[in-house]
């Protein structure tokens, strides 16, 4: 090779050499942006979350909100966001206690935009979500990581994927909470377009039926939700089964009302409550 041709094959092997390692430089600047934006955007979220749970609570007058979020944080920052069981929660409800609204308590299976419709539109009936921690909640996802004092509001496990998740837990003890405070008269809005409306395995059979203790919970009615042509009726046999697992004292009533018919009195404050079924 001619001393021209060792020098340009040299000029090309030092140009590639720069572009590889300008290219080098230009994905690892890339990578670093991504996880910068990536943190960025979960601290964010995070941010968002907690101002929304802020928010959401200052909407009750004379809650320390500060105080009970730092109480609600204690329950699963830190912890494998699959191993937090419904007893990390025992102090967030000790500090934000459900009040008994004899009477007026409303349970539900299935029927949760029906209820929310009516409870929103209608003072008839407190649901769960109607109050300080059910409402600051619904429809939230969040969870804590070993080693991490954040709160994440994405990857963390489904409903189904571990028994002690983060979500299920809290919706596990508020519903205890919920059904230990109820009194008086109580009633459920059960789906009537579904085979069984009362199923063992619901939120609703399994841990808020069995807290319903008779003298303080006198009654439980149960409105079952229809539609025209369509479902099941009282004689349902699971109904049977739900009448079977109301303890002694408590009595039983059902009343099959269609969904055109709830949504209708939510539409008119003006109708008493009672008139609605």
């Amino acid at each position: 090779m001619e001393p021209a041709e060792c020098a340009a094959a040299g000029k090309t092997r030092r140009r590639r050499r720069a572009v590889v390692v300008a290219v080098s430089v230009s994905v690892s600047v890339l990578v670093l942006l991504c996880v910068g934006v990536a943190a960025a955007v979960r601290l964010r979220n995070a941010a968002t979350f907690r101002d929304t749970f802020i928010a959401r609570c200052e909407d009750f007058e004379g809650e320390d909100c500060e105080k009970i979020w730092g109480v609600f944080e204690e329950a699963y920052v830190g912890r494998d966001p699959c191993d937090v069981p419904v007893e990390a929660y025992g102090p967030l409800f000790a500090a934000v206690p459900f009040a008994a609204q004899c009477n007026r308590m409303m349970f539900w299976s299935k029927t949760k935009d029906v209820v929310h419709d009516f409870s929103k539109k209608r003072d008839c009936y407190v649901t769960m979500e109607d109050t300080l921690l059910g409402s600051v909640l619904d429809h939230k996802t969040w969870c804590g990581k070993e080693g991490s004092s954040e709160t994440f509001t994405s990857g963390c496990p489904g409903w189904s994927q571990c028994p002690n998740n983060t979500v299920r837990s809290f919706w596990g003890r508020a519903s205890a909470a919920f059904a230990e405070a109820a009194c008086g008269d109580a009633v459920v809005m059960l789906n009537g377009t579904v085979a069984a409306p009362f199923r063992a395995t619901s939120v609703f059979a399994s841990i808020e039926v069995p807290r319903f203790r008779s003298p303080r919970v006198r009654s439980l009615k149960v409105i079952l939700v229809t539609q025209k042509n369509a479902g099941t009726n009282c004689e349902d046999e699971s109904l049977r089964d739900l009448q079977k697992e109301l303890g002694e004292g408590i009595t039983y009533d059902c009343q099959e009302v269609s969904e055109a018919q709830v949504t209708d009195c939510s539409s008119h404050p003006e109708k008493p409550c009672g008139a609605c079924w």
